[in-house]
């Protein structure tokens, strides 16, 4: 996979191309809230504003749009609205930013304005990505630019639609970061290169296993799939999460990446408890020892130092998941060793994924990872090796200039 080449929002500020022109922004505002209609966690807000900031500055007239929740298209509730998001980025921009509902026939913003567009996915044909809808879009605008990274998988009218036909488009900073660490981290990896993937169930991760076990030198996996992992080694799991129908595609993958030289490396002891709770005792054992009435829940301390010893040694760390029930204490101290393994690792990390953001906040090491992705989805079919529609489009529009 190469480092991806298109045009981003830096770009057209630099040549001047956006003084006087009308602006369209894609953003990620889709912001958790309260049974009040209150935002409790803003930081999809704040991560929006560089690219609006720089709009602005750029003499462009702006308008940014998002979805919110999941709305049934062409019936708008006020539980759909942006309204609070509206009011948030005003906020945060020290700007007036007035909320346009029944945009896309046209909108009235001039150059210094911002406008925020109600929840584009109470528009028909949204997420049929019509383009009916995605050409009357693209004729508000002189320049579409994608900021959602969180969205990129998705081909819908104002991702990938709306790209097609706006007059020039491009990439803002957000969505540009993302796609710049991903491809450092697959596309020109500094060796060796070392993946996490872990969860509950290989099912949900089997194509990004697959997919990784072609690319990199170290495939730790952990949670559930790692005692689907063992159970394919011929080791006792007890009474384990596990799948039992994949145990030969992960034999599969153990298999193809020893014939290249390359390593998954399997537990040599764990954390059981005999149930699934919080207040669950622990038990430190070594994998031969795993009881049939054994509940596997965390790796153990000679696993995990052995883990660590290897991520301090990758030139690139991959991290999707954490490696055991790390809400519970007792089960967590795997997840915490690795986890502190990749802050003071010298190679470029990048994490992504709902549980892997938990864990870098409960062991406070945000700031030592070298990029946190900010979108789920995406970023697993990143992983995958899907084309990500809305990033394709954007290398189609650049490539065809």
């Amino acid at each position: 996979m190469a480092v991806l080449n298109f045009t981003r929002l830096q770009d057209l500020i630099d040549q001047g191309a956006l003084k006087g022109k009308r602006v369209f922004i894609r953003a990620d505002l889709n912001v958790p809230q309260d049974d009040a209609g209150n935002i409790t966690e803003d930081t999809r807000v704040r991560a929006s504003v560089p690219a609006i900031r720089a709009a602005l500055d750029a003499g462009a007239a702006v308008m940014v749009t998002s979805h919110l929740g999941r709305p049934t298209e062409g019936e708008f509730k006020p539980e759909d609205s942006l309204a609070p998001v509206a009011k948030r980025l005003s906020e945060l921009l020290g700007l007036p930013v007035e909320l346009k509902q029944n945009w896309v026939d046209g909108v009235d913003v001039a150059p210094g304005q911002v406008v925020l567009l109600e929840n584009c996915r109470v528009n028909k044909g949204e997420k049929k990505n019509s383009d009916e809808l995605a050409q009357k879009m693209a004729k508000l605008c002189d320049v579409y630019v994608n900021d959602a990274f969180g969205t990129a998988h998705r081909a819908e009218a104002t991702t990938h639609g709306i790209a097609k036909f706006a007059p020039v488009v491009a990439a803002g900073p957000l969505l540009a970061a993302e796609l710049d660490a991903l491809g450092k981290a697959l596309g020109a990896p500094q060796r060796p290169l070392l993946a996490i993937v872990a969860g509950s169930k290989v099912s949900t991760k089997l194509s990004i296993l697959q997919s990784l076990a072609d690319k990199v030198d170290n495939l730790i996996v952990g949670g559930g799939i790692a005692n689907t992992f063992m159970k394919a080694v011929g080791l006792n799991i007890g009474k384990s999460l596990a799948e039992a129908d994949l145990v030969a595609e992960a034999k599969t993958i153990i298999d193809k990446m020893a014939a290249r030289g390359a390593t998954v490396p399997i537990p040599v002891d764990v954390v059981c408890a005999k149930e699934f709770s919080p207040t669950a005792a622990a038990t430190v054992k070594d994998v031969k020892d795993v009881a049939d009435d054994d509940m596997i829940l965390d790796i153990g301390p000679k696993t995990a130092a052995q883990l660590a010893e290897q991520i301090g040694k990758a030139g690139t760390i991959v991290w999707n998941g954490p490696v055991g029930v790390f809400e519970f204490d007792q089960f967590a101290e795997g997840t915490k060793t690795l986890a502190h393994a990749i802050a003071a690792s010298k190679g470029f990390s990048i994490a992504g994924g709902g549980d892997t953001l938990a864990a870098i906040a409960k062991y406070n090491i945000a700031d030592q990872v070298g990029y946190i992705s900010t979108g789920g989805g995406a970023f697993l079919e990143f992983l995958e090796g899907k084309t990500l529609p809305a990033v394709e489009i954007l290398l189609q529009r650049s490539a065809a200039k």
